[in-house]
């Protein structure tokens, strides 16, 4: 049997009041690609901090190549040649690509000067190793999130990067995309590359690796060739007990019409019509560019439009102003947390009680223990699993931000809850969770719309579903009509 590139045995990692690693092990070979998995907060992003430098263990050993390692940064990991690629990528966006490729490692020629002739011409080389036909002098900022990431792994190809890790890259990726990233890494593994693969995505999994290490608690739960475990074994791993219901749908009657959009017209969507009831969840799908995320926005009131009605409980929305719409009873949760969700930086209160800030102020001044209260009263409510409603949300995990955006919603008494990508990048788990209490909200009569795009969530969750492709509705399936063929014969005849 070939010797390993890289063990990790028996790490250890401790942070005040908390033992976040204990007995974790990872072992990966040449020419491997190593799915790394588990719930938030399992320990997967500390293992591999401490991988690259970032944390220093407090017990156990890495090994790399045969030979003890230990790293005090993440640029002595990469010197060599174990790279990490974040899925908030760090690319400088105002610079180019080739600038971006050689940052901190720009060459100089016989006059002292940076070459950069030469860094456009070896970062071109990069990208046509990753089959991308991109121009270095591009700016960055003007890519797409697929090609940053193409720019990302070049940066990495140039320290000639041996073990190459990479943290939920296909979360913000179309499909078209993610086909292409794989087809890259297939090709990396052929050249003799290991890559550790952290996702949520556990199809992702099964398409692309060949084992699987998973972690519950800080604690290594076990390794196992991919082709050995089924879907329901591996959640069963992740999670320490069988997850059956994974979509529990809850049948109720239906209540009385409380969204009622007409012939809605605007630049981004075209003569669009359909209701919502209480105790109904009217799932919305299309393909990439269908005007899925474009229709909720402007039922939100962050894009105007042109043509029609918005009708909550009889009562006209006017359009073109969220104020507006959350006054009315409409609230949308992005699909995108961490750049518009939540305030990063900001507490749990403060990110429940941002959208509220009328209920829990009187002449401009915060009521502090008013809004206490509240937000005591929704970590409750939605189960945010948080020490205190004063930590910062970028501490929790990613099901935990997503309680907050949900409980930051519900302040907002709404009639009509607009989820888009609700349950986007984390564990399967969390969804559970997530499900459950959008069926309490459910039971509660709120009119709910979701918006997805893994199918399985939509298919699930539904009572009806509309089909969108090019800003238009093609028609509407009932639960007991919808399939995957289904919804494609629909968007595409």
């Amino acid at each position: 049997m070939e010797a390993p590139v890289l063990e990790m045995r028996n790490i250890r990692k401790e942070f005040p009041g908390v033992l976040a690693l204990d007995n974790a092990q990872l072992t990966v070979g040449q020419g491997e690609i190593m799915a790394l998995i588990g719930e938030n907060g399992s320990g997967k992003s500390t293992l591999m901090k401490i991988l690259t430098g970032v944390y220093h263990r407090d017990g156990g050993e890495v090994l790399y190549d045969g030979k003890p390692v230990v790293y005090a940064n993440t640029r002595q990991a990469l010197h060599d040649g174990i790279a990490i690629i974040h899925q908030e990528l760090t690319l400088i966006p105002q610079m180019t690509v080739y600038e971006n490729i050689f940052l901190g490692r720009e060459p100089k020629n016989k006059l002292g000067v940076i070459d950069k002739r030469y860094m456009r011409k070896k970062s071109k080389e990069l990208l046509e190793m990753l089959h991308m036909d991109m121009d270095p002098n591009s700016v960055v900022s003007s890519l797409s999130i697929a090609q940053q990431q193409m720019v990302e792994i070049a940066k990495v190809l140039l320290y000639d990067a041996r073990v190459i890790v990479l943290d939920e890259p296909t979360d913000a990726l179309p499909d078209e995309e993610v086909d292409s990233l794989f087809a890259v890494l297939r090709d990396l593994k052929k050249k003799g590359k290991t890559i550790i693969y952290i996702s949520h995505r556990l199809e992702e999994i099964f398409e692309l690796c060949d084992k699987v290490t998973v972690m519950r608690d800080g604690l290594f739960i076990g390794e196992r060739k991919v082709s050995e475990l089924t879907n329901d074994m591996l959640v069963e791993m992740m999670v320490g007990r069988a997850l059956t219901d994974q979509f529990p749908h809850v049948e109720l009657p239906r209540g009385e019409k409380i969204l009622e959009v007409s012939h809605l017209e605007s630049d981004l969507i075209h003569d669009v019509s359909f209701e919502v009831y209480a105790g109904e969840i009217l799932g919305i799908v299309g393909l990439v560019g269908a005007g899925r995320t474009e229709l909720a926005k402007t039922l939100y009131g962050h894009f105007g439009h042109t043509g029609g009605k918005i009708m909550v409980k009889g009562r006209e929305v006017p359009g073109g102003s969220i104020k507006k719409a959350i006054q009315n009873g409409i609230y949308y949760m992005t699909e995108d947390r961490k750049q518009n969700g939540l305030v990063m930086l900001q507490d749990v209160r403060e990110n429940m009680t941002l959208s509220s800030l009328g209920k829990v102020s009187h002449l401009g001044r915060i009521r502090t223990r008013m809004e206490k209260r509240l937000a005591e009263e929704y970590r409750e409510k939605t189960n945010v699993k948080t020490p205190s409603i004063y930590q910062l949300v970028r501490n929790l995990s990613g099901g935990n931000q997503q309680k907050v955006i949900l409980a930051k919603a519900l302040l907002t008494a709404p009639e009509v809850l607009i989820l888009d990508e609700p349950t986007r990048g984390i564990d399967v788990g969390a969804k559970k969770e997530i499900y459950n209490l959008i069926n309490g909200l459910k039971s509660e009569g709120k009119a709910i719309i979701i918006i997805s795009s893994e199918m399985p969530e939509i298919l699930g969750m539904s009572d009806r579903i509309l089909v969108m492709n090019d800003g238009r509705i093609k028609g509407e399936l009932s639960r007991d009509e919808a399939t995957q063929e289904a919804i494609m014969r629909t968007i595409l005849y």
